[in-house]
């Protein structure tokens, strides 16, 4: 069991590590800002050329300018929104690094007033703890005094407490807006410059402008699927209206898709609706699974649903071995001379390493880092998971809840696909 002091030392850990991410992101910060300064110095030069051509500028100077123009525009539009959301990440980082550093002192002066202080009741209520409490009791008992001014008897959180939950908040909203700054509303300011290519390209030069509609009406398609990508990655609608199985499917689908891997999906036995808590976590950590796996370019992915009387998930990524061809060697009992059965030998134990070599370059093993976090999720929500096959098959057991719980409100308790 982690101890309070032990639980200081990794935030203090933490923090460290949190203080060598910021000094990188600060030089970040300060190369991004260079670029943008220098993009919008060319930009804008661009544009005075633009706007002093004359009549006798011919129409594919004027294109090459403005589709130049339209780049550099870009160009420096996508830096200053680096430089914002840099400088958004360092406040984050550095909020942190404070709230931990605070909590850090906070754990040890609990766990030094817990040492120098007896609790109410002095020395007859450890005595009682230790002689005629049960283990259980005095457990509780330990784990009371050392949890003392961490939150009030009305089970309100402490202010740190507090603040770390509103700080975990901010850092979903900005992810979000990051997002949405780098997704679709960099796609539509492209949209608009891309229209305005054509404004000015329609009475001047019907050919070209009708070059750029297509080119236009390609970009809003492309807008539009990355909406509903980001859409159904910050929350797929699909799991509310239809559940797990439906929304597992769309995701393996649309993820291969992206990575140019097929990924296998089958569903066995009589699916049924979880609750929302349960569904939106065993999603979410299959998602990234999924996504962390794909990463690593195998050859193959399955994700596999077996629903019995628990709910087992397997996902598994690999590659083919690669075929090592065997040494033209002499039979196992033919008698050489020491020398060249020596050398035969050799040739032996060389070819089953250049097999082992290949089986193991096959493996396609999940990231520690996310073994860990989404482990730690997986127990959370009292999900039994494993990493078999050296990292490259994750096990899923989640406990299914009786047949007559009923489904989340809103929702139908069968499951379709998600089209």
């Amino acid at each position: 069991m982690t101890t309070v002091d032990q639980l200081a030392e990794q935030l203090a850990a933490e923090s460290a590590r949190l203080e060598v991410e910021l000094k990188e992101i600060e030089l970040l910060v300060a190369q991004a800002r260079t670029e943008a300064v220098r993009h919008e110095s060319r930009r804008a030069a661009a544009a005075d050329k633009l706007a002093s051509m004359g009549s006798s500028t011919s129409a594919r100077e004027a294109i090459d300018l403005a589709n130049q123009t339209v780049t550099l525009t870009r160009r420096a539009a996508l830096m200053d929104a680096q430089v914002e959301i840099l400088d958004a990440k360092r406040k984050g980082v550095i909020r942190l690094k404070e709230t931990l550093e605070e909590q850090a002192a906070r754990f040890r002066a609990t766990d030094d007033e817990a040492d120098g202080e007896p609790d109410e009741g002095g020395d007859e209520g450890a005595a009682g703890a230790g002689a005629g409490a049960t283990d259980d009791e005095a457990a509780g008992w330990a784990g009371g005094r050392r949890g003392r001014g961490r939150a009030g008897d009305d089970g309100v959180a402490s202010p740190a407490v507090s603040r770390i939950i509103l700080t975990a908040q901010e850092d979903l909203r900005r992810e979000i807006a990051r997002a949405m700054h780098d997704g679709p509303a960099q796609s539509l300011t492209n949209i608009v410059l891309q229209a305005e290519i054509v404004e000015r390209l329609v009475g001047r030069d019907p050919t070209a402008a009708e070059l750029e509609v297509r080119q236009l009406v390609a970009m809003v398609q492309q807008t539009l699927e990355a909406t509903k990508a980001f859409i159904f990655d910050v929350r797929p609608m699909v799991l509310d209206d239809l559940g797990l199985v439906p929304t597992l499917r769309r995701a393996a689908r649309d993820r291969g898709r992206r990575a140019g891997i097929a990924v296998e999906f089958e569903s066995l036995g009589m699916d049924r609706r979880l609750p929302v808590e349960l569904e939106s976590g065993l999603f979410r950590i299959l998602d990234e699974a999924l996504g962390g796996y794909l990463a690593l370019r195998p050859d193959r992915a399955s994700l596999r649903l077996d629903w019995s009387e628990d709910l087992v998930i397997e996902l598994a990524a690999g590659r083919s071995v690669a075929e090592v061809a065997g040494p033209d060697l002499p039979p196992d009992d033919a008698k050489l001379p020491p020398a060249l059965a020596e050398m035969v030998q050799q040739r032996r134990a060389d070819h089953a390493k250049a097999v082992e070599e290949a089986s193991r370059a096959a493996v396609v093993q999940l990231p520690p880092g996310l073994w860990r976090d989404l482990s730690g999720r997986a127990r959370s929500l009292g999900i039994k998971a494993e990493l078999l096959d050296e990292g490259g098959r994750l096990r899923l057991v989640a406990p299914l809840p009786s047949a007559d719980v009923a489904a989340p409100s809103g929702t139908a308790a069968g499951s379709g696909d998600a089209g």
